[in-house]
Formats: C-alpha cells, sequence, structure tokens
C-alpha cells in the first residue's frame, strides 16, 4: 500500500508539475475502474449518475458512455435544463422538488425540455406552483416523480434517517399519486426512495467500534422495511398510473438496493471519485480517484510543515469526518488545536519534517462533487500526462452555490 501511493504520488505530481497549485486532479484508470466495479454491483440494473457527485460536464459524458450506465440524477432544475441544452442527456431525474419558477417557465414552454425532464414532488403544493406558472391548458405534460421517504421508524417517537419526502406510507403514496392523475397538465411515470441510513451512512466509523455495531444493526433491521414498504407503494402508485422507473440507492447501498425486485434504476456518484467518507463502508470501498494539492509554504517548526490553503469542508453534521485528509505523502496529521484552515493548515507528522516550501501535499476531500466547488477545472490524469476538464464552477454554474 506504501509503495502503491508513492507511485500514485509520482505520477500525479509529474502530470501536474506545470501548474501552480491549489490543483485538483482525478486518475482517470481510478475513476474507470469505480465505475466498472459499481456497474457489477448494480445486480443488473442500469445506474443513474449523481450528477452532484461528479459536477464536470467532461466526466459525466464519459461515464454514460459506459456500459451499464444512463440518466442522469441531477440536484436542481436550472442545472437539468443546462445539461440537456448542451446535449449532454435526454433523460434527467430532478432529485428534489423545485420551486424556481423561472426554470419552471422555462420547463414548460419547450416541449424537448418537457419530455427529457422529470420533476421530483412530495406534496400537492408542488403542483400548485407549477400551474401558477404556466396553467396547464398551455404546455406539455409536466414529467413528475414521487419522492417516498425511505426513512426507518420502528416506533412511533423513533426517526432513524434523513428528513426529506412527508409521504411515508403506501396509503399516503396512493393518495398523492390520485390527486396528481386527477389534474391536467402532468404526468406520473416514476417513484423515487432513497434510503440515507444505508447509502449515505458508513458502518465502520474509524476509532467507532460501538457505534459502528449499532450502525450494522439498525441497517440489518432498515433495510428489509424499506423492501417491504417500497413494494407496496410501488403496488399502490400501479393501480393509478404506469411506472416507467423506481429510482432507489447510493453508492453506499448499489448492491443492495439493485437486488431488491421492485427497483428499476439505482443511481451512484459518489463511488466514481471515491471520497473518504466511503473509507467507512464494510461492503464496498471504491478506489480513491479525486484529490487536490496545495502547496507547503512555510515551516514554523521542524516537524510542522504549513500549506496555503486547506479548509475545503464537506457539508454534514461539523465533524472531523468532514474534514479533508491529508494523503500523500502518508504520515500526514492536522494539528488538533487548528485543523483545516481557510488561508492555512499546518500539518505534522514524521514526514512533515521532510517537507520544504515549495513541496506539494495531495488531500482527498470527505465528500465527491464539493471538491469542484473550489476550483474551475479538474486535471485528467492518464499515466503521467493530464487534460483539463472544466468544472461546473469553471464553465460558470454554482447551482447551490
Amino acid at each position: 500500500m506504501i509503495e502503491e501511493r508513492k507511485v500514485l504520488q509520482k505520477r500525479l505530481d509529474r502530470a501536474t508539475a506545470h501548474l501552480e497549485t491549489p490543483v485538483a486532479a482525478v486518475d482517470l484508470a481510478a475513476f474507470d475502474d469505480n465505475a466498472d466495479q459499481l456497474v457489477a454491483r448494480a445486480q443488473g440494473k442500469p445506474l443513474r449518475v449523481a450528477s452532484k457527485s461528479v459536477r464536470c460536464r467532461t466526466l459525466l459524458e464519459r461515464v454514460l458512455a459506459r456500459p451499464g450506465w444512463h440518466g442522469v440524477m441531477a440536484y436542481t432544475l436550472p442545472e437539468a435544463i443546462w445539461l440537456v441544452r448542451t446535449g449532454l442527456t435526454d433523460d434527467v431525474l430532478v432529485a428534489y422538488p423545485t420551486v424556481d419558477r423561472t426554470a419552471l417557465r422555462e420547463l414548460t414552454s419547450d416541449t424537448k425540455l418537457a419530455d427529457a425532464i422529470t420533476i421530483m414532488v412530495d406534496h400537492p403544493s408542488h403542483l400548485d406552483l407549477v400551474d401558477q406558472v404556466t396553467p396547464p391548458g398551455g404546455r406539455p405534460p409536466v414529467r413528475l416523480c414521487l419522492d417516498l421517504d425511505s426513512s426507518w421508524r420502528p416506533t412511533a417517537a423513533l426517526h432513524v434517517g434523513v428528513r426529506r419526502s412527508p409521504v411515508h406510507s403506501a396509503g399516503q403514496a396512493s393518495v398523492l399519486a390520485r390527486r396528481i392523475t386527477e389534474r391536467p397538465g402532468f404526468k406520473l411515470v416514476g417513484m423515487m426512495s432513497y434510503e440515507a441510513q444505508i447509502a449515505g451512512l458508513g458502518d465502520l466509523p474509524p476509532g467507532q467500534a460501538l457505534r459502528g455495531r449499532a450502525i450494522r444493526l439498525m441497517q440489518s433491521r432498515s433495510f428489509p422495511e424499506i423492501v417491504r414498504r417500497r413494494a407496496e407503494a410501488v403496488a399502490a402508485l400501479r393501480e393509478h398510473t404506469d411506472l416507467e422507473f423506481v429510482n432507489a440507492g447510493g453508492t453506499g447501498s448499489v448492491a443492495a438496493s439493485g437486488a431488491d425486485p421492485v427497483v428499476t434504476e439505482v443511481t451512484a456518484g459518489s463511488g466514481l471519485y471515491g471520497p473518504t467518507l466511503f473509507d467507512a463502508y464494510s461492503a464496498w470501498r471504491p478506489t480513491p480517484a479525486a484529490f487536490f494539492a496545495l502547496s507547503v509554504v512555510r515551516r514554523p517548526a521542524p516537524r510542522i510543515a504549513t500549506v496555503l490553503g486547506g479548509g475545503w469542508i464537506a457539508s454534514g453534521p461539523a465533524e472531523t469526518s468532514r474534514q479533508p485528509m491529508p494523503y500523500l505523502p502518508e504520515g500526514l496529521r492536522f494539528k488538533p488545536d487548528e485543523g483545516p484552515g481557510e488561508v492555512q493548515t499546518p500539518l505534522v507528522g514524521a514526514v512533515a519534517g521532510t517537507l520544504r516550501p515549495g513541496d506539494r501535499v495531495w488531500f482527498r476531500h470527505a465528500k465527491a462533487g464539493e471538491l469542484c466547488e473550489h476550483v474551475n477545472e479538474l486535471q485528467l490524469v492518464d499515466g503521467e500526462s493530464a487534460t483539463p476538464a472544466p468544472t461546473y464552477r469553471g464553465e460558470g454554474h454554482a447551482f447551490l452555490g
């Protein structure tokens, strides 16, 4: 492992030596291998790529060209419109409800967009908003996906998972489906159920053995419940409409979600980059593929090397797991009383004493696509050469910035 890291560091250094830091790079060999591994785990179900975990059109095009991948899960409607208009895809599912009136107006005024994009709903008010923007008689049908809450509720007072849709039971799904199908101008085509407490929660948190056991117990109880409830909800929806797809999963649950017989497609994205959060999963760990480099700028003490920048913190609970990880050279760590800083980050460890101003330290981000919010381009590394590819930010877009 140590030798593999040294070889990787040499390749990254040589491929990007002509560039100033900060520089972000994606190892294409690892990216492609992760894409193939995800397909192999998907139980024969097609994979929909989560664009928020990639945020680079060049890499979205690359993965969509591979067997087993089809369609995009976008995170905003303006992004979905952009991806269709640029010709990247003609199949986009927007993962979250939208209240963007400008984007809805554009969607409902263009048949091509309306045919290619499916928006998420979990309440009749979402339908009301669309009708306010464009009355049903003057627009093409708006494609809808119903979001089924996949949290686990073992008791009335206990909610395990994220707070997403208010639609939890098959009965609630049926009521909403009936209201959708009774209203003109809408077409219910899909259902999504994202089991975040499984797909987005590692069961081997470092240094937390008891918590890990509790997570594994929770997941072993939670997943059978969502499989049963999801099947009931799908059956209820099919009494009202012919579903084109049933979407589920994420990188952390590709194999389990793909094995569910009612699921027709699985979403994945983070596993392409292999961020540090997935080091805490026992089922599958992607190969690290995305990195960013910062330069050492000073040596405040014999065993401290300080790099410029570093505070690229991931979203989620404010804890150590959301910090980036110094990865190359191996053996570096943050000073506990400072951590990664906005403008400077002191690093300690035996290897810190060997670093000099101008040397590089390569980091891994805790999450996947959020790395791209800090850089205008990714260096796509093939062997010891690199080709720049613009991120969303580099193309002038910050859809949730």
